[in-house]
């Protein structure tokens, strides 16, 4: 079971290109898994690629704003997890 951490929201989401503009509260990484939930929104997919001002970026912080690609429709107000798997003790 994945823990999850809150880390941005979405802002915007362009349908035409299926790409979702995220404001970070924390850093997330390419390779990070994520999971996108709001009330009619539920999915989980790994950060394959992410781009700041339309420039690829490996990871983002607090406070940027990030373009990533999405697998569904996502709505602006939608939250953004982290899935960090839990380590066996």
């Amino acid at each position: 079971m994945a823990e999850k951490k809150l880390v941005g929201k979405v802002l915007h989401y362009f349908g035409n290109l299926g790409v979702a503009v995220v404001e970070l509260t924390e850093e997330v990484k390419v390779g990070d898994k994520i999971a996108i939930e709001g009330t009619t929104t539920k999915i989980e997919q790994k950060l394959d690629s992410m781009q700041i001002d339309k420039n690829p970026v490996e990871k983002a912080g607090a406070g940027q704003s990030i373009g990533l690609k999405v697998k569904d429709k996502v709505r602006p107000g939608d939250v953004v997890y982290k899935l960090v798997e839990e380590k066996k003790k």
